[in-house]
């Protein structure tokens, strides 16, 4: 009988052992091992700089076979608009999701994109920007890891009244932000700087005829209720930033970091291409649920508003040289790489 519990003891033992075995194997699984990343965006979930994030953290997901699980927080739940791209600095999330419009000055390269060029398609505008800042690897990003790059589509006029010229334009009140307040000046609006969620009262209320943005907000925000016309004029666009906190990406795996880099240009090309097609899909939808109509400019005001909006590409080409970066070539850039991506097949 003692043999007998001296061998039940053993075996007790090496039950424990067995089962200490198994726990300490456990974090070296994919699903304990996983490397998180915590990714902040700041506007709601539904809209296309969301929608991306969305499209990136599967790929990556999938791509990593779930070495990498990412957390992603929509709507300035983790980080604001403004204080991303210092925050991803700090650390506080590890990747963000920013507007370089928002911050004017910060991002001098990149803001030959948000400059009124007439880009057509967010696709092309998205393409340039990513082209352009790997070309110039700017000063700007000099503190964190590129992720990706994109743009919205161009910013057309949306109106409780009809635009059909520019002459109906003199004196008209319209919401916009960033770049557009002085596009609107200069094209004989009266820009008028709100939050996007006061706007479908202010229109309601006649405090504004309308707003100047991209066009799937018809859908998106519901402004086709308040907007019945839209007049197409493409333009600006407003561009975006991905990026990742340099001392989470110097301690990634270079296999996850191979991973991330082949999604870089990619995944500008997906959300140019996604965001311009959403467009196509707001108008339909606006047109069938509210008779939403879409209006063209005279030829003749298409072709002054490059010359009415001269001005400030001149003033930025010289802001930007004397600070010591060559200002003409980046326009030039900006111009070649614009006529290419637009001339590609949609």
């Amino acid at each position: 009988m003692r043999q007998t519990a001296i061998l039940g003891v053993g075996l007790a033992v090496v039950g424990a052992m067995a089962a200490g075995c198994s726990k300490q194997e456990a974090p070296a699984g994919k699903a304990a091992g996983a490397i998180t990343l915590r990714y902040s965006n700041f506007p709601p979930a539904s809209t296309f700089p969301c929608v991306q994030m969305e499209h990136w953290k599967a790929e990556v997901e999938k791509r990593t076979q779930g070495k990498v699980k990412v957390e992603t927080f929509p709507g300035g739940t983790l980080l604001g608009a403004k204080n991303t791209f210092d925050g991803v600095i700090a650390g506080t999330a590890d990747i963000g999701c920013f507007a370089m419009s928002y911050q004017p000055g910060r991002f001098p390269v990149s803001e030959a994109v948000d400059l009124p060029l007439g880009f057509t398609s967010a696709k092309a505008a998205s393409l340039t920007l990513y082209e352009l800042v790997m070309k110039y690897k700017p000063k700007e990003f000099e503190k964190v890891k590129i992720i990706t790059l994109f743009t919205c589509p161009p910013s057309n006029f949306m109106t409780s009244s009809p635009v059909k010229s520019l002459k109906d334009l003199a004196g008209m009140k319209l919401r916009c932000s960033g770049t557009g307040a002085e596009v609107i000046k200069k094209l004989g609006g009266e820009p008028v700087a709100m939050p996007q969620s006061e706007t479908p009262e202010a229109i309601q209320k006649g405090r504004v005829k309308g707003m100047v943005s991209s066009m799937e907000i018809l859908k998106d925000f519901n402004f086709a209720a308040y907007c019945p016309y839209a007049t197409r004029a493409d333009l600006y666009v407003v561009t975006f930033g991905v990026v990742m906190n340099q001392a989470k990406w110097n301690a990634l795996p270079e296999d996850v970091k191979k991973v991330i880099d082949d999604l870089r240009r990619e995944q500008a090309l997906w959300t140019g291409t996604y965001v311009d097609d959403h467009v196509q899909e707001a108008l339909t939808w606006a047109k069938e649920k509210y008779k939403h109509q879409v209006f063209e400019l005279p030829k003749e005001d298409q072709a002054r508003i490059p010359e009415l909006l001269k001005p400030m590409v001149d003033a930025y080409v010289k802001k930007v040289t004397d600070a010591g970066l060559p200002g003409e070539q980046i326009l030039k850039d900006v111009q070649a790489m614009r006529k290419k991506f637009e001339a590609e097949p949609k």
